[in-house]
């Protein structure tokens, strides 16, 4: 096997720091038009070199992950759910064999060619049913006494997952290979590998024999790593995949394609004739959206390209000809402005009221801990003199757990919960008073009830605590005042992206 720690991607025979390739993510949605996909990113009007110097990280086609561990949105189980908690032995395997099924008939709608269909079929069928051989092995061992299954479950996890980002991958390396591509298929799934690696050296192994001048690599977007994905970053582990392989091959830009515009605000609630895509902004904003549970990127995957000075780029998966938005880290406008009005409905409000706080250093940390200890992420919270205000976007159930244990803690707590829509104005620069002072105006003349404003020393976000089912009035009064009407009154718009893309080390500048 070679040597990861010693084998270095090969970039076109140049060094690393001036490298011309770019890394390139495709979601699971945009993965299912396989044409578009074809037509607007993979191929287009490409040819010849054209088409190098590119690599691209895959996701499963659309619902397959869902398929195999539970529904993203509805929690109905999937493969894993129900080996995990059934009681029923078999559940699991006919959920799996539906799954197989699933792939099939993708196979069919996508291959042409009967020849690479055959293959395509053999290669799900070979991974489904090694997963299947090797589940019904480890329930048996853990029949015995010995050998408990929840110890192994993660492990579960993660090689149930990657059978999604391993069928996409490979049919798309086939279906490029048929029209006349120098593909491979970059297989990081650590399948019947016996050897443990950490995520930089899988993928360093895996780029040790590529030359990505002359081949094109198609990559999974799972990553079996010695420390696992799945229990550090859950199910946006596709795109720390995404973010590594940019930062170990140093490429000069990262490109995520979905099916939509970063925009000034959800186009649903305000209408698409009113929102403004977003040109350029930098990742204090991408946190602030991940914050916000819309993510441009997940933020651990963030933190690798920001750390190497890798701009990223968004762009839409249908409109192949717009320049999308770019992402860096130095970039700041010169003049302040709101770039997006986003939030998070049906959060909860927890606020604990407590005499004995005042003037006692660390009163806060009892509750925060609380939240720690469930596992729920804190959107905001805020502390004065004797109250606590926390809020969080999570089960009213879970919520409740972590309540009793204040309580316990604080016995002489007054604890008492409601449910909020937040409503965040986020931009790069926000540094102007006049912007508080248009929401807070807009927001009186409206019949909207503000029930608190958070405004950070950072400036860059302002959150708007509204009452439940205020959400989409309230985005639209925001949006109004805060983009729409500063935009007419020649106030500072939004940048358009750079048409060509970007080349960066430590900051942004035209290519």
């Amino acid at each position: 096997m070679t040597d990861s720690k010693q084998a270095e991607p090969q970039v076109s025979g140049e060094d690393k720091a001036v490298n011309t390739h770019t890394v390139h993510k495709i979601g699971g949605t945009s993965m299912s038009d396989i044409q578009s996909v074809f037509d607007n990113i993979l191929i287009g009007g490409r040819s010849g070199d054209d088409l190098y110097n590119r690599i691209f990280v895959v996701s499963a086609y659309g619902g397959i992950t869902d398929m195999l561990l539970e529904n993203k949105k509805t929690g109905e189980p999937g493969v894993y759910a129900l080996y995990a908690g059934s009681d029923n032995d078999w559940a699991w395997g006919d959920a799996l064999s539906k799954v197989l099924n699933h792939m099939l008939e993708i196979n069919a709608d996508a291959f042409d060619d009967e020849s690479d269909r055959k293959l395509a079929d053999r290669f799900v069928q070979e991974r489904v049913e090694g997963v299947r051989n090797c589940l019904i092995d480890l329930q048996r061992i853990c029949g015995y006494g010995h050998f408990k299954l929840e110890e192994h479950l993660m492990t579960v996890r993660e090689m149930i997952s990657g059978i999604g980002e391993a069928h996409s991958a490979h049919n798309t390396m086939l279906l490029l290979r048929r029209r006349g591509v120098e593909a491979e298929f970059v297989d990081l799934s650590g399948w019947r590998e016996s050897e443990s690696m950490s995520l930089e050296d899988r993928i360093g192994e895996g780029f040790a024999d590529i030359d990505v001048s002359k081949t094109l690599p198609i990559v999974t977007g799972y990553t079996q790593a010695g420390d696992g994905l799945m229990g550090v970053f859950g199910r946006g582990y596709s795109e720390v995949t995404f973010s590594a392989v940019a930062c170990v091959t140093g490429a000069r830009e990262a490109v995520i394609h979905k099916e939509f515009h970063l925009s000034s605000a959800d186009p649903k609630i305000v209408g698409i004739d009113k929102v403004q895509p977003i040109g350029r902004t930098n990742y204090d904003v991408a946190d602030q959206l991940s914050n916000m549970g819309m993510e441009a990127i997940h933020p651990r995957a963030a933190k690798g390209l920001r750390q190497k000075g890798i701009p990223l780029r968004i762009v839409n998966t249908f409109e192949p000809d717009h320049p999308g938005t770019v992402i860096d880290e130095d970039w700041v406008p010169d003049d302040p402005r709101i770039e997006i009005v986003t939030g998070l409905e049906n959060a909860i409000e927890v606020e604990v009221f407590d005499q004995d706080m005042v003037g006692i250093p660390g009163a806060g940390e009892e509750a925060v801990a609380a939240f720690r200890r469930f596992k729920l992420p804190l959107v905001s919270w805020s502390l004065n003199a004797n109250t606590m205000t926390f809020y969080v976007e999570a089960p009213l159930k879970q919520v409740r757990r972590v309540i009793e244990v204040i309580q316990k803690r604080q016995p002489e707590a007054v604890i008492q919960t409601r449910k909020v829509d937040i409503v965040s104005a986020i931009g790069a620069n926000m540094r102007d008073k006049a912007i508080i002072g248009d929401a807070v105006a807009a927001i009186s003349e409206s019949n909207l009830d503000l029930l608190a404003t958070h405004a950070s020393g950072r400036g860059v976000d302002i959150q708007f605590i509204f009452a439940d089912e205020s959400y989409d009035d309230a985005v639209k009064v925001l949006h109004k005042a805060l983009i729409e009407e500063r935009a007419a009154n020649g106030q500072p718009v939004l940048p358009p992206a750079a048409n060509e893309q970007t080349a960066a080390v430590g900051k942004s500048k035209a290519a």
